[in-house]
């Protein structure tokens, strides 16, 4: 009898034991197909609120809430579609083999023929017409315009704001370049590989009157373990005169955090992702953080005396000066430019203090399940995927976002379709310059206030840019009211945006 007691008991404890861990593993598990709208849970920021849905609750199932009379479908908010474009482009997308100036050989993917593919570079208020040729692709691409606001249905993000573009088929892209800057473009399909194996270009926007300073892009990617600037491994030279002020334009299309610093001159960063530093002043024995997914620019000025500059870019560098001129090096300096009291103070046009919704975006890990898979996972406001928060806005709104990390790791957070500007750092008040990002570097232990306005309706994803980071679960998103997703994440498509 007390045998069979013991067994009795023994099987009672395993089963209070499993059966509250089967229920995790199967409320983990995500559908082969389902729209975002259907995940997690909505988060109104103290603002108005859907009285059709529960704001601690599931927003509806699966599918998403119905379409409502007088939604705006996503697919409908495009650039223009009738005007003559000012710029035209096909890019074709291939998988295929290709060897680095050094020798290396990458097995990856290219745009007309090359990785980096193509740089676009357009006037201010230009139409631009980018159509996406799939030859040989296997998973689908899509092609995102990392930094520029463009209009919901031309973001890129497969399952989100298109479907993949399956081999042998095209998609046209279409938008006005509104804002100069620095920008990049890359595929959101299974983009933690694809990026990483070569599908990605630069875009630069210039003054409308064509009148621009002399400039270098320089576009810091890893292949395979092989630094690289455009393409190019090794030390990269460009040449330039004597006495010469030039504008490099850094862009980072890495998963992780870069530094640039200068040796032999001392420079000033004229912008961070695409936006312009109000009065920058001399920069000296410091380093510019670049987020994944961030650029920045430096303006150096070429020595009178025949010698060069070196910017050094992580793991590599690129030399400014004439043709053979020796360039100095210099070790990595400790301390990081604060941009929070860089440049001068100048309006941002609107009150962030008079904010229609405030959100919090909580960074941590925890144990559970994800899709089924036991182990440590990233959360987001104490949440793992699928179960994470749809920020929910109204176009107007005045937003603040308090964004903390608790994780242990660094985090490049992107939001798309907008630009943030910085409030404060750990606490410490923005002093100097507006400090306009899309791409923000949130380290360990580190707490950031943003705010921006919401002025480009539609669906958009708020996610870490350490690609593999959003794959594995690290992706929340920005929902307008009035909006209806027509997509899916998996179908016939085979979406998939991480």
């Amino acid at each position: 009898m007390k045998r069979r007691n013991r067994t009795v008991i023994g099987i009672v404890a395993a089963v209070a034991l499993l059966a509250p861990l089967a229920w995790l593993w199967a409320a983990s598990l995500v559908p082969d197909t389902y729209s975002v709208m259907g995940m997690g849970y909505p988060d109104y920021g103290g603002g108005p609120g859907d009285p059709g849905h529960d704001e601690h609750g599931e927003v509806n199932d699966w599918d998403g809430p119905p379409a409502q009379p007088g939604d705006v479908s996503v697919d409908d908010l495009t650039g223009p579609q009738d005007a003559e474009p000012d710029v035209a482009i096909t890019l074709t997308a291939r998988r295929e083999e290709f060897t680095l100036p050094t020798g290396e050989q990458v097995d990856g993917y290219t745009l007309n023929g090359t990785s980096p593919g193509p740089e676009i570079r357009v006037l201010q208020g230009q139409l631009v017409e980018v159509n996406l040729v799939n030859e040989s692709v296997p998973d689908g691409i899509t092609l995102h315009w990392h930094g520029v606001d463009v209009p919901n249905a031309e973001d890129g993000v497969a399952g989100v704001t298109q479907d993949a573009v399956a081999e042998g088929e095209s998609h046209v892209y279409r938008f006005v370049a509104e804002d100069m800057g620095t920008f990049w473009y890359h595929s959101h399909q299974v983009a933690h590989s694809q990026v990483r194996r070569g599908l990605f270009g630069t875009l630069v926007v210039v003054p409308p009157d064509g009148h621009e300073q002399r400039d270098v892009v320089a576009t810091v990617h890893t292949y395979d373990g092989v630094p690289t600037i455009g393409g190019r491994s090794g030390v990269v030279r460009e040449t330039a005169p004597a006495g010469e002020s030039v504008r490099v334009r850094v862009v980072n299309t890495d998963d992780g955090l870069h530094r640039a610093w200068v040796a032999g001159a001392g420079y000033r960063v004229l912008a961070v992702d695409g936006r312009e530093i109000n009065e920058p002043g001399p920069v000296d024995d410091v380093a510019v953080p670049v987020a994944a997914g961030g650029r920045v620019d430096l303006e150096v000025q070429i020595p009178d005396d025949g010698g060069a500059v070196r910017v050094h870019l992580g793991a590599t560098s690129l030399v400014l000066g004439p043709a053979a001129a020796e360039a100095p090096t210099a070790a990595e300096p400790e301390r990081s430019l604060d941009l929070l009291a860089y440049g001068s103070p100048s309006e941002v046009g609107f009150d962030p203090a008079r904010a229609d919704r405030s959100f919090e975006y909580r960074i941590s890990r925890l144990p559970g399940f994800l899709d089924g898979r036991p182990g440590i996972h990233w959360a987001i406001n104490g949440r793992l995927f699928p179960d994470l928060p749809m920020y929910v806005v109204a176009e107007g709104d005045v937003v603040r976002m308090r964004i903390e990390n608790s994780s242990g790791d660094g985090h490049p957070m992107h939001l798309h379709g907008h630009h943030a500007v910085v409030l404060s750092h750990d606490g410490v008040e923005a002093t100097g310059s507006p400090w306009w990002t899309d791409s923000l570097e949130v380290a360990a232990g580190e707490t950031y206030e943003i705010a921006f306005v919401a002025d480009n309706p539609g669906i958009w994803i708020d996610h870490c840019h350490n690609l593999q980071h959003a794959a594995d679960g690290m992706i929340g998103h920005l929902a307008y009211t009035g909006v209806s997703e027509p997509f899916r994440v998996g179908g016939d498509a085979e979406n998939e945006p991480e």
